[in-house]
């Protein structure tokens, strides 16, 4: 059996439970790119010099399908995935069911669902602070934000994952299980 040349990889699971920490050891250790369905609509708040909210991205992406269409975003990351030179790609954040449209029809295309207890993904976003707000986000506003558009079908999609990383432990439990899935596809 032939190996594909080239490894796309979609990650989903809900906030902080580790897509971001995943993509960086892969692009670390095997020379990833990392293509973010969040990418263009960051760019977008910083030109119009509004924060990076979770708040403002679910708004803008949600206003930008609603005009453009509901594919919108999976029809660019497709194409950014597939133009890669990178032989494993990762997209850290897969959120609807729309983004992954175009990818589930590419042979070497694979989602993997990530998965983190609540109190320890409010933890580690705190401590990030990715987004203008984590900081000072508390506890309950944690868990409106999983009720955002953007958020609320993740474990829809999770349950469609061929392969599953739990991430309630360390980086090294991590980093071992992301090997194994490695170890599977390469």
């Amino acid at each position: 059996m032939t190996k594909p040349k080239k490894i796309i990889l979609g990650l989903v699971g809900e906030i902080a439970s580790g897509k971001d920490t995943t993509a960086a050891y892969l692009a670390e250790k095997y020379r990833s790119e990392t293509i973010s369905f969040s990418q263009p609509l960051r760019e977008i708040l910083d030109i119009l010099g509004l924060p990076q909210t979770r708040a403002n991205m679910a708004w803008l992406g949600t206003a930008a399908r609603k005009h453009f269409g509901q594919n919108l975003l999976a029809k660019v990351i497709t194409a950014k995935s597939l133009g890669s030179r990178a032989k494993i790609v990762v997209l850290p954040n897969v959120r609807l069911p729309q983004d992954i449209i175009y990818l589930k029809k590419i042979p070497s295309f694979h989602l993997v669902a990530i998965e983190a207890a609540p109190k320890i993904r409010y933890r580690r976003l705190a401590n990030r602070g990715q987004n203008a707000d984590d900081k000072t986000k508390t506890w309950k506003q944690f868990l409106m934000d999983s009720r955002l558009a953007t958020e609320i079908q993740i474990r829809h999609i999770a349950k469609q994952a061929e392969f599953q990383l739990d991430n309630n432990g360390t980086f090294k439990e991590l980093h071992r299980q992301i090997e194994i899935l490695i170890k599977k596809l390469l």
